[in-house]
C-alpha cells in the first residue's frame, strides 16, 4: 500500500479519535480496555488502552480487515503539580498537531503559556521509536514512550 495513503489516514483518525474528544469520545471494549475506532470505506484504525495514571496501549490501523500498520504506547503522570486533566487537555492540544512526516504522535514542539509538549522520534512509517513529554513551567508531569511500523 501506498505510504502517503497510510500517513494520510493517520493522520485523519488520529485527529478525529482522542485529539477531539478525549476520553467522552471513548468507547468500552470486550478486553476491558477503553478506546476509540475510526473507519473511513475499508481502512479501521483501533486505538485501544489500559489504565489511566499510567496505561499502555496500542493503534493498528487495518485495511480490509489486514493489519497493516501498528503502534504501542506506555504513557504516565510523573508529578501531579498540576491536575491530570490539564495535562490531558494539553496533550489533546498537542496530538490534534500530528503531521503527515510522522503520523505517531504531535508536533516536536509546542507551548503554551506554561505547558510544553516535546516529541523526539527516530525512523518513519516503517519502523519508528519515539518518546514525548509534557513540562509544566520547566519540569516534567508527563512521559510517553512509543514504538511501531508497517505490519508485513
Amino acid at each position: 500500500m501506498n505510504k502517503n495513503i497510510i500517513n494520510k489516514f493517520l493522520v485523519k483518525a488520529k485527529i478525529n479519535t482522542y485529539a477531539s474528544g478525549g476520553e467522552e469520545k471513548e468507547k468500552n471494549f470486550s478486553d476491558g480496555s477503553k478506546g476509540f475506532e475510526f473507519r473511513e470505506n475499508d481502512f479501521l484504525y483501533i486505538d485501544k488502552y489500559f489504565g489511566s495514571d499510567c496505561f499502555i496501549g496500542k493503534e493498528i490501523f487495518f485495511n480490509k480487515n489486514q493489519a497493516i500498520w501498528g503502534m504501542n504506547y506506555y504513557g504516565r503522570i510523573v508529578s501531579k503539580i498540576i491536575p491530570e486533566k490539564e495535562i490531558y487537555q494539553f496533550l489533546q492540544k498537542a496530538l490534534k498537531k500530528v503531521t503527515k512526516n510522522k503520523p505517531f504522535r504531535g508536533p516536536d514542539i509546542l507551548e503554551i503559556n506554561d505547558l510544553k509538549y516535546i516529541n523526539m522520534s527516530k525512523g518513519n512509517i516503517d519502523n519508528f521509536l519515539g518518546e514525548e513529554k509534557i513540562l509544566y513551567m520547566g519540569k516534567i508531569v508527563f512521559l510517553l514512550d512509543y514504538h511501531g511500523g508497517l505490519i508485513k
